[in-house]
């Protein structure tokens, strides 16, 4: 598409703009995390009095060193993701890469994708030593990683299967449209991105899912007929409910809806199944019911369309500024450089877009984490009006315990990153459900 030029004030203050940010996010991370490391560390010699009666110093214990363990492998990788996305944009990496495969494959749609597929390779590869330290190494050590080395690779070769297969169709349509649909191409590419993520809610349950995990369906007939009338009572039809292998690579327990209208299904872990009574999973169950009643899904898929929305709008007009790429350390095609025209810019704008958005972003996240906390406060109350209270907050302290979940955690970092309220919260709210 044309790109308009403009002169280099806006370029160099896009380029404060983002080195600022980029700062003092780092900056800002670090602090958050050094405090939530001191007040967990602080903390680590006596179980708070709520949980005197029910855990042990041993386990709390566990869950402060697993707690600062893995803060601590994230400064890394918050130190070695800003240093990337820094080598990536200011220091000319995305522009290096894409002038050397317009060099080998000229321009055009094929150079496009394979721009993509290359950053998101390279970047998989730089990713990759920390996200094996953190399986073979911290989750080993506190006994939750159950993955074996064949195991992980046959996950990766499945997941990079499944990704090309998905990815780059969905790439290579948008790319396409964001060339051909004129200047109201970024609502095309809207409306086919929210379309691709809907088609993948009812797909995904069913064909991608049990790619890489085994579903069996729930064969306790006691706890069936006591979740299906759970399920009667709140008025929510579900495909079926199964139980899936999640013991196979990690000792943490969980259970969660999937898939989306009539394709929606009940899944709960083995490990679950394992930890809980079944008036535990009932209420457990309960809870997920209650982000339904409420509607919290719905709101945040509607919150999704609305900032993807705005997003593909900004990207609509960014796309078009000379100063966008060159602020950001590329060199843009020049449509209005015959030589260049075949050279679209499409690629790089998106892979700019996505670099750039989340440094901004970062500083707004509390206010979506304390939408989502709020939302769990509504689907803690809901369970308890529709299944016991007692097993709900016994189910939590079971899964804080077994997943060794810090008690407690800095009051401040909690703002920012948890979207789930603290233990010490969810149960205070529980003993007082009235509280706003």
């Amino acid at each position: 598409m044309p790109i308009s030029d403009t002169p280099a004030s806006p370029a160099t203050a896009l380029t404060l703009a983002f080195a600022v940010a980029l700062c003092l996010g780092l900056a800002l991370k670090f602090w958050l995390a050094s405090r939530q490391i001191r007040h967990v560390a602080r903390h680590r010699g006596a179980v708070p009095a709520p949980f005197a009666e029910r855990i042990t110093l041993a386990a709390h214990r566990k869950a402060a060193d697993y707690t600062i363990a893995k803060l601590r492998l994230g400064l890394l990788d918050t130190a070695l993701g800003a240093a990337v996305l820094l080598g990536w944009t200011l220091l000319g990496g995305l522009d290096a890469l894409n002038q050397a495969l317009l060099g080998w494959l000229g321009g055009g749609l094929v150079q496009q994708l394979a721009l993509l597929a290359a950053f998101a390779a390279i970047s998989g590869l730089i990713d990759l030593p920390l996200s094996l330290y953190q399986t073979f190494v911290v989750e080993e050590r506190f006994g939750f990683n159950k993955m074996t080395w064949r195991l992980w690779l046959v996950d990766a070769l499945k997941g990079l299967l499944v990704g090309a297969l998905i990815g780059l169709p969905i790439a290579a349509l948008i790319l396409w449209t964001m060339g051909a649909a004129g200047p109201l191409w970024w609502l095309w590419a809207w409306g086919l991105w929210m379309g691709f993520n809907l088609l993948l809610m009812v797909v995904y349950p069913t064909f991608i899912a049990p790619l890489f995990n085994k579903f069996q369906p729930l064969e306790d007939e006691s706890l069936k007929a006591r979740v299906t009338a759970l399920m009667q009572r709140c008025g929510f039809a579900a495909k079926g409910l199964f139980v899936m292998d999640g013991s196979r690579r990690s000792a943490h327990a969980n259970a969660y809806f999937t898939g989306f209208g009539a394709a929606k299904r009940v899944v709960f872990y083995d490990t679950l199944l394992r930890q809980l009574s079944p008036g535990e999973v009932e209420a457990v169950l309960a809870h997920e019911l209650g982000h339904f009643k409420h509607r919290h899904i719905v709101q945040r898929v509607g919150v999704l369309f609305a900032l993807s929305l705005a997003g593909f709008a900004l990207l609509g007009w960014l796309s078009n500024q000379v100063w966008f790429y060159t602020g950001l350390g590329v060199r843009p095609s020049l449509s209005i450089d015959p030589a260049l025209a075949a050279a679209p810019n499409d690629a790089l704008a998106l892979l700019l877009f996505m670099l750039v958005v989340p440094v901004f972003m970062f500083f707004v996240s509390p206010l979506f984490s304390q939408q989502s906390r709020r939302h769990e406060f509504q689907a803690d109350a809901y369970a308890m009006a529709q299944a016991s209270g007692a097993d709900l907050s016994s189910a939590l302290l079971k899964l804080y315990e077994d997943n060794a979940s810090t008690l407690t955690p800095d009051p401040v970092y909690v703002k920012f990153y948890y979207s789930h309220p603290p233990a010490t919260e969810r149960l205070a709210r529980m003993q007082s459900p009235a509280l706003p």
